[in-house]
């Protein structure tokens, strides 16, 4: 079952409805970006109470501290005090940077996530991980902190262009191969305009709140969420300073390729599986032409991972489809190494 503060909902007005009736604010702010405000905002504006607004400009490349200054500076200009309320409206970079602000605003006021990307729908919105980047390391500052509620509303994905869902889509993929083989066929065997997400959002919630629910602080078990992400977050910090960025799904997307190929050789995943999630992937995604001096600069950012220890780079691999282990120690040449491997697909 999902955890308790979330709500998947096809009536937006009645889940609403409901949440305001239940909890007293003493004030209301709503965060968005340019995006959200011109297609998300006008579907849920008259469904709030008073309220005021603050945008910020949209992207991974904003999510930092000159950005969260800005959010302070708004909430203090507001004198929001400890009683009021935060609404992130918006995907992950929204939902991470608003709860971050917001549980670090006059050490923390409540907040509620309204995920309108497919990526924050199935991941970044639930679980409680809030952070920003910094220096280029991804999520490199943040906290654990649950909103008050996550409400998931389907009907913002219209919204989206092909891309972005396709970048949330990642995260289902990881989701079946992390913790569930049985399901893995209703993905693999779909186009991308094939695919039922209102299951895929019901699916990945579970999915997640079920592991997170073990391991809140991501002490353990957690850490098998991490799949595709150690090299997935190189590979999205590197591009995120270039002309060409990646979206985080497209990213992690490389990284679960790469780190398929390690799980092979760590874990001992069967090879034809290895093959299929490869193929799949690169069906959904296509290819990005990563050259060797590109490799030779991401490789070393993995040393920065949130996993690692003792200076050891920690990587959660597969055993098999649908089951996952963690804390696997890998060297920077394994990193590179994986690299190299996803770019011989090109030739």
């Amino acid at each position: 079952m999902p955890a308790e503060n979330v709500i998947i909902t096809e009536t937006l007005d009645e889940s609403l409805q409901q949440f305001f009736t239940q909890h007293t604010f003493s004030q209301i702010g709503v965060l968005a970006d340019e995006n959200t405000l011109r297609d998300c905002y006008p579907l849920v504006q008259s469904l709030l109470p008073t309220h005021t607004l603050h945008e910020i400009r949209s992207g991974e490349i904003h999510k930092n501290l000159q950005t969260c200054e800005g959010i302070w500076d708004w909430l203090t200009q507001q004198c929001l005090d400890r009683k009021a309320l935060l609404i992130n409206l918006g995907g992950g970079v929204i939902g991470d940077m608003g709860g971050f602000c917001a549980g670090t605003y006059k050490r923390g006021i409540r907040f509620v996530n309204l995920p309108t990307t497919l990526l924050s729908q199935v991941d970044a919105s639930v679980g409680g991980k809030l952070g920003i980047d910094f220096r280029g390391y991804k999520n490199h500052i943040g906290i654990f902190q649950e909103p008050l509620e996550v409400i998931i509303y389907p009907g913002f994905l219209k919204t989206l262009p092909q891309r972005e869902l396709r970048s949330g889509f990642a995260e289902v993929i990881k989701h079946c191969l992390i913790a569930d083989a049985d399901y893995w066929p209703r993905v693999s065997q779909h186009t991308l305009e094939e695919q039922p997400w209102l299951d895929h959002i019901h699916h990945s919630v579970r999915i997640k709140s079920a592991i997170v629910d073990q391991d809140f602080r991501e002490s353990g078990l957690r850490k098998i969420l991490n799949f595709g992400h150690t090299i997935g977050h190189a590979v999205e910090s590197f591009y995120l300073e270039t002309a060409t960025p990646l979206l985080h799904g497209e990213a992690i997307a490389i990284g679960m390729i790469c780190e398929s190929y390690l799980s092979e050789k760590y874990c001992d995943m069967p090879s034809e599986e290895v093959k299929e999630v490869e193929a799949f992937i690169l069906q959904i995604f296509g290819h990005t032409d990563i050259d060797a001096e590109k490799i030779e600069a991401i490789a070393p950012m993995a040393l920065q991972d949130k996993k690692n220890e003792n200076n050891l780079i920690q990587c959660s691999l597969l055993d098999q489809i649908g089951k996952a282990t963690y804390d696997i120690p890998v060297q920077v040449e394994d990193i590179r190494e994986a690299l190299l491997q996803y770019k011989k697909r090109l030739v």
